[in-house]
């Protein structure tokens, strides 16, 4: 069984025991978390129950793993011939969890 889940902007396949890393979520690392945003749930190779938006009574549930920044992703802009030249740096907070259950 699998589930697709909105956090963060984004939409996320996942099926249970799955580990993903996703934008910061509040809590400590083996607390639980729970996704009631689920957009699809879906048996492999079989149906699909896609929800309107969202799938009335499903759930993902799932444990905090790590609270960790990303890599340092580097925006450099330049202009030749006219020495102007400026770097900017980010880095991403993420949260990794595991996927435990997916309630349908």
């Amino acid at each position: 069984m699998y589930a697709i889940i909105k956090t963060g902007g984004k939409q996320y396949k996942v099926k249970a025991e799955d580990c993903l890393d996703i934008e910061r979520l509040t809590g400590e690392a083996g607390s639980k978390v729970t996704f009631a945003e689920v957009l699809a749930v879906g048996e492999e190779n079989g149906a699909l129950n896609v929800g309107t938006p969202t799938v009335s009574g499903a759930q993902v549930e799932a444990e905090i793993v790590d609270q960790f920044r990303g890599k340092k992703v580097v925006a450099f802009k330049m202009k030749r011939r006219k020495g102007y030249r400026k770097t900017r740096g980010h880095r991403q907070e993420l949260t990794r969890v595991r996927i435990v259950a997916i309630n349908a």
